[in-house]
């Protein structure tokens, strides 16, 4: 006798598999563990994309069922990543590590490692992003104040040979995505003589200036979007996800990504407000800051400037490779974070006149204050 008297509708959504043969593997681990979890298979339907090969399905659970490994009722999350193209191992390695570290991320129930599917936690349907108000920097302060107390909390369990180095070849290949994809495939700029090597000097110049700053864990991705609003109002915590690249770099990126966002721009005083109130927590919770509030923010604006010439790249790929063009449509947000910080620091003219003559801008001429 079936459980269930009355059977949750099929979605109307259905989930859509290109791969015969995966979509098979899929229902095979599927029947095998719904009953452990009582999961209902008819309730299956796509939670959502990201940027990668990856992708997220939402499944039920039966309520009031004995036995069930998982919590009974609400409903889990599938990650769908093909082995051949994603390696969920750090996905696994960094939830514990962040577990461990007093993070709100989602448990693994189950990993199929050879087919690449993994039972989650569900930890809701609303992101941060989402609940943010653009007009009313006042009102989502507390917001960024629960993700300030992730990423201190994140930063602080930190230990050298756990994670990726961010080291200098990693950090120069993801540049070279700004003219391998923006400026050469999306822009049709030729890098030759002169260009290349104002480039190269430039990137040599923000490397320089990025490893110089002392290494903790970097979530790598940590901004509104990857961070979620609790279905129960009980939790304090901010869910975190999407952390799977983390890895042992500078202290000043993840602050950088979660100011300078890749969906969402704030003016300078906020930035600058809640900047400070991460540089007071990390100081109190014993992490390696500069001292001085201006060298650590100068850090933290060069270390923007390398994440977004890798984002531009990144965005620029997405489109023309990967057939996502809504990606792209943020890349004039990337532009001027770039020409913001360029502009703000005399060695990096170069780079900011190479942006102007590519993106047809004009550099502000003049005395401006703040420069340095």
């Amino acid at each position: 006798m079936s459980v269930l008297a009355n059977p949750p509708p099929v979605p109307s959504t259905p989930v859509v598999w290109a791969d015969s043969r995966r979509e098979a593997a899929f229902t095979r681990w599927l029947d095998g563990i719904a009953p452990a979890h009582a999961l209902r298979p008819a309730s299956l339907r796509p939670a959502s994309a990201d940027a990668s090969f990856r992708r997220y399905l939402r499944i039920d659970a039966a309520p009031g069922v004995a036995g069930a490994a998982a919590p009974p009722g609400g409903s889990r999350i599938i990650m769908d990543a093909p082995p051949d193209k994603e390696d969920c191992r750090p996905f696994v390695k960094v939830a514990r590590l962040m577990a461990e570290a007093g993070l709100h991320v989602p448990r693994v129930i189950e990993w199929d490692e050879a087919n690449g599917f993994l039972l989650l936690d569900d930890l809701g349907t609303r992101t941060m992003i989402e609940a943010l108000d653009p007009a009313d920097a006042a009102a989502c302060r507390a917001l960024y104040l629960r993700a300030l107390d992730a990423l201190v909390a994140w930063q602080a369990a930190s230990r050298p040979g756990v994670l990726p180095a961010y080291d200098r070849a990693l950090l120069e290949r993801e540049l070279a995505l700004f003219p391998d994809w923006y400026l050469q495939r999306h822009r049709g700029l030729q890098l030759q003589g002169r260009r290349r090597d104002t480039l190269a000097a430039m990137f040599k110049l923000i490397v320089d200036r990025n490893l110089a700053a002392p290494a903790v864990y970097v979530h790598r991705d940590f901004m509104p979007r990857n961070l979620m609003i609790p279905a129960d109002p009980a939790e304090a915590r901010l869910g975190v996800l999407d952390f799977q690249d983390a890895v042992f770099g500078p202290i000043t990126y993840d602050i950088a990504s979660l100011m300078r966002d890749a969906f969402l721009s704030w003016d300078e005083e906020f930035v600058l407000d809640i900047t400070v109130r991460y540089w007071q927590r990390a100081q109190k919770a014993g992490l390696p800051v500069d001292p001085d509030f201006g060298e650590f923010y100068r850090g933290v604006e060069w270390m923007g400037l390398q994440r977004h010439l890798k984002v531009a790249g990144i965005f620029a790929r997405l489109t023309l490779r990967d057939g996502k063009p809504k990606y792209l449509a943020d890349a004039p947000r990337f532009i001027a974070y770039i020409r913001s910080t360029a502009g703000r620091y005399r060695e990096l003219t170069p780079l900011l006149r190479l942006v102007d003559e590519v993106e047809g801008t004009q550099a502000a001429t003049g005395y401006a204050f703040g420069r340095v």
